[in-house]
Parts: structure tokens; C-alpha cells; sequence
């Protein structure tokens, strides 16, 4: 691990503290452009995430309708009933989006391939760095808005789903994590700025609990005219 990555994990709670943890929930209040963009506006506002953090899986629910809810793994996506009964699934569902655009709508099935992957991504972190097959390296370092960043590329493995394998994450002088920059691989690769805020200690663990994506320009600068998706947390728990 990189001296960073230690900083970042102190920040956070502790390696110890993230290793005893097996789930997180918390329930998400969406906005943003790109769920109408996809076609399904509010669909996932209010819905509550369930993700464990020692493999990839996560569930919203209620999803659609009140009895339904999503079961994500990077191989599979599901909806099913809150019985645990398959309603409908597709395999390998990131091949689905093979020639997708930002502006290609999904289909439910897809949507919640994308919400799995993003809220494991977001709320499984700084751990699911020391994952086995995750690479971080520091790179230099980045001054935006009077704040002085270090910044941790991560290099994800093939077996984990998320926006793309390499993302960059900005850490402030207290190891909080600030901003990820990524390409948004399934949606046609449109670089994002995605920033966080609001760092809040649950169960010994510290989570941001209001995040803002952007448009990402060729200067690395957030395009604060294009804002993607938002996300605030609440009623977050670890068990």
C-alpha cells in the first residue's frame, strides 16, 4: 500500500474497522440529468442500497414496484421479488451496453447493473483498495478552488464493475476523499468529475454523504454547467 492509501484509510476509520464490517445500507436521494437521459426518471429516488463489502453485490429496494428489489454481482443482474424469486436477469449485462452513447436509453435491467456497481464502488471505499487484484499508485498533485489535493490512481482488475479500471481519487490535507475522476465506460465513455462532501462517521467508519457529478473538460476542470447525477445519503448503518 502507498503512504497515501494508509492516509486515506486512517481517514476513514481504520483498515481494522472496514475488515470487521460485512454490509452498509443507507437510503439515497438521487438528481441529475442522467436518469432522464436513460430514460428513468426517479425511478431509484428513495430506494434503499444494501451492498456487502468483502465481495460485489448490492440491492435497491424498493425497485419499480413495492415487492421488487435488484440483486447485483458483476456477472449477474436480477430483479427479484422480496421472496428472493427471479422476475427477470441478464448475464454478462455489461456487454448489453456494447455501442451505447450518453444519450442511449437503458432498460431497467440496465439501470440497476449501473446503480449496483456505482453505490459498491461508493460505499465499499477506501476499503475495497486492498482488495485483492486493486493497484493504487500517488500521482501529482492538484490544486482546485484554493485546496491542495493528493491524488490516488486506482487500477481495478477485470473481475470488479465499475465505471471504468483506472480512476483517479483527490484526498485533502485530513485523508478525506474529495473527488474521483473516471470515464463513464457503459455511456459511450464521457469523462466525469465526481465530488464529495459531507463526511459522516457511522459504526466507527466515515462515509460522505452528498456527492455531485459532472461533466469533466479537457482542462480536468468540472463543466458546472452539466451536472450528471447527485446523490445524498441518509439513515446509513454497518453491520
Amino acid at each position: 500500500m502507498t503512504g497515501l492509501l494508509d492516509l486515506t484509510l486512517a481517514a476513514h476509520g481504520g483498515l481494522d474497522r472496514w475488515r470487521k464490517a460485512e454490509k452498509v445500507s443507507t437510503r439515497i436521494k438521487l438528481g441529475g440529468v442522467l436518469w432522464s437521459l436513460k430514460g428513468h426518471p426517479g425511478a431509484l429516488d428513495g430506494s434503499t442500497v444494501t451492498t456487502t463489502l468483502h465481495r460485489e453485490w448490492t440491492s435497491h429496494a424498493p425497485f419499480f414496484e413495492p415487492n421488487l428489489r435488484t440483486s447485483f454481482t458483476p456477472e449477474r443482474i436480477a430483479v427479484e421479488t422480496l421472496g428472493g424469486e427471479t422476475v427477470e436477469e441478464l448475464v454478462h449485462p455489461r456487454d448489453s451496453f456494447a455501442g451505447h452513447e450518453l444519450t442511449t436509453p437503458w432498460t431497467r435491467l440496465q439501470l440497476a447493473y449501473m446503480a449496483g456497481y456505482a453505490m459498491w464502488t461508493y460505499l465499499s471505499e477506501p476499503f475495497s483498495f486492498t482488495l485483492p487484484g486493486v493497484r493504487t499508485e500517488e500521482l501529482e498533485p492538484w490544486s482546485e478552488d484554493g485546496e491542495k489535493f493528493r491524488r490516488l490512481k486506482v487500477t481495478y482488475p477485470d473481475n470488479i464493475a465499475t465505471h471504468s479500471t483506472e480512476q483517479v481519487l483527490y484526498v485533502d490535507g485530513k485523508g478525506l476523499l474529495r473527488r474521483r475522476d473516471y470515464t463513464f465506460d457503459i455511456a459511450g465513455g464521457s469523462p466525469s468529475a465526481h465530488y464529495m462532501s459531507g463526511h459522516r462517521e457511522v459504526s466507527g467508519l466515515v462515509f460522505p454523504t452528498k456527492r455531485i457529478v459532472y461533466a469533466r473538460g479537457e482542462d480536468n476542470r468540472k463543466i458546472e454547467s452539466i451536472v450528471s447525477v447527485t446523490i445524498e445519503l441518509d439513515e446509513i448503518r454497518v453491520w
